[in-house]
């Protein structure tokens, strides 16, 4: 190996280790419920270079990228031995996904992947793109992924943009071999469906997003709950719809549950994704809610609006104003990790706690639905304060 080469190399691997190592901080100045940071713990940049450059001089003189990366996005995520991680989306530049686990000490930075990709199993029928995972440890021992498998729709053969999205089920007991489980069989299309961690009335709990198309929502109504008896062939006979979309709130398009939601003293919260239609295209944003402990299907805080949306740079990327999260941790301190991608390109960390999310579920005001309601709720608040500086 040439010198000059072995200096192009060093210089490449000293860039990529200050990138890798960066410390976070935190964003001053926010909204009290939560805390943002100032960089990205994930993007196309962090990908190990083994993926990308061929690091023999003889057949890579230029020391060209042979593979090239175009994103990070919408990561599962877990506590797993001390570390947190993310099993990753990764977005090659021939717009195939695959996952990848991503290992942080602290949760926040100095996040790194594993030497390898994850290798997941087809289903009978060899999905075309593979992405975002949930995770869920469930109290049967295993840990599972329920993730979207899409396909071109055969039915329309002369349409290349027709799709079809099913979910997809694996499970493994170390995160590096996966079991591939049939997709699960619904009525409708799905591509967001995530597993409820503890049984109900002794089988599966699935939320799901029940779908028409694979783009339009149709007649589906948010988000669903389902029973499913065996999760090794798991069919949804019976769809309930426990969080239902509303005309001219940030679910009106599409609304759909996150990760799987964190089981706390007055309830079980929940972290999920809403869409509307705006001049400039769709916006997705995030909001929370509550459901029962004895009954996770009725809904026992329901704040209004929006709970985290893109701000800055987080406008930026390959789909502009778009907020999404699959992947959350609850430390046993209280801590909560909420992992969230912005445009479809990059992760981002915010950190709060459970007592903040779960006041913040109880104690802010829930969406009247018109412009006058929204007036008179601003104006109690305005109320109350004065009457506490008299």
């Amino acid at each position: 190996m040439s010198s000059e080469f072995e200096k192009k190399v060093a210089a490449l691997r000293q860039h990529h280790e200050a990138l890798l190592s960066r410390q976070n901080e935190p964003v001053e100045w926010g909204n009290g419920i939560y805390e943002k940071y100032k960089y990205p713990i994930l993007t196309a940049e962090h990908v190990p270079l083994e993926w990308k450059y061929d690091f023999n001089e003889h057949d890579n003189p230029h020391l060209m990228q042979r593979i090239l990366c175009n994103a990070t996005l919408n990561s599962g995520a877990i506590k797993w031995n001390g570390k947190y991680l993310l099993v990753v989306r990764v977005e090659g530049a021939d717009r195939k996904s695959f996952f990848a686990v991503a290992e942080s000490p602290n949760g926040i930075d100095n996040f790194r992947f594993w030497d390898e990709p994850i290798t997941m199993p087809d289903d009978e029928i060899p999905a075309t793109n593979i992405y975002d995972m949930r995770i869920t440890q469930h109290e049967d021992g295993w840990i599972y992924g329920v993730f979207c498998a899409e396909r071109h729709d055969d039915s329309q053969p002369g349409n290349l943009s027709a799709a079809t999205a099913t979910a997809a089920i694996a499970r493994t007991k170390d995160l590096k071999t996966w079991y591939r489980l049939p997709d699960l069989k619904t009525k409708s299309q799905q591509r967001n469906v995530v597993l409820h961690p503890e049984f109900v009335d002794g089988k599966y709990a699935f939320y799901t997003r029940p779908q028409d198309g694979f783009i339009d929502t149709g007649s589906g109504g948010g988000i669903g709950w389902a029973l499913v008896d065996d999760i090794t062939h798991a069919e949804i006979k019976e769809e309930k719809i426990i969080y239902e979309r509303k005309y001219h709130t940030i679910t009106e398009v599409k609304n759909g549950e996150g990760p799987h939601p964190i089981k706390t003293p007055r309830g079980w919260l929940h972290l999920a994704h809403g869409v509307r239609a705006t001049a400039d295209g769709l916006r997705y944003v995030l909001y929370m809610y509550m459901t029962a402990l004895d009954d996770p299907t009725k809904v026992i805080a329901r704040p209004g609006g929006f709970f985290l949306v893109p701000e800055g740079d987080e406008y930026l990327g390959d789909v502009m104003n778009v907020a999404f999260a699959n992947g959350w941790i609850a430390d046993d301190d209280g801590c909560v990790f909420i992992y969230y991608a912005s445009a479809d390109t990059r992760m981002h960390v915010a950190t709060s706690t459970v007592d903040r999310l779960v006041d913040y579920c109880f104690n802010t005001p829930e969406d009247g639905y018109t412009t006058s309601a929204s007036v008179e709720t601003i104006k109690k608040l305005i109320a109350r304060n004065r009457s506490h500086q008299s």
